[in-house]
């Protein structure tokens, strides 16, 4: 598999150049990593009203997340995400933060209770091997 990179207007594109018979993951998580939704290229200067991480170096999966909340509504407005990690990782977050600002945001509460599973499902699954990955979200929501 090879990806060429590009980017325009603070968005990154991955061109999926890859060429096999099988890829192991739904067309919905090759989406989101390959053109990943809400992504933070430059935090410098941002001003987030929630700041979250989560992950371990040593298993190599982080997840880094800035929100933005309209203090009025109590909803999520804006979710910018950085995240090292596999494919699932990185598409799982990237479903997650569509999840959490579509339909005019998703309530705080509400958000802090999106399990794995819907991340997962939302992506259309994950191989069982992967789905640890999802769990990143689920533990950056607490």
């Amino acid at each position: 598999m090879s990806a060429e990179i590009k980017i325009k207007d603070d968005d990154i594109l991955l061109e999926d150049t890859y060429d096999g018979d099988s890829w192991l993951y739904s067309e919905k998580v090759k989406e989101h990593f390959f053109h990943p939704k809400n992504l933070m290229l430059d935090e410098n200067g941002y001003e987030a009203d929630g700041f979250g991480t989560t992950g371990s170096p040593a298993c190599g999966d982080m997840m880094y997340v800035w929100i933005r909340v309209d203090k009025k509504t109590n909803k999520i407005t804006e979710f910018k995400w950085r995240t090292f990690g596999c494919a699932s990782a990185i598409a799982s977050t990237s479903m997650l933060s569509v999840m959490v600002t579509e339909n005019g945001g998703m309530d705080l509460k509400i958000a802090s209770q999106i399990k794995p599973e819907q991340i997962v499902e939302r992506l259309g699954g994950l191989p069982d091997r992967k789905f640890h990955c999802s769990v990143l979200g689920h533990f950056s929501s607490k």
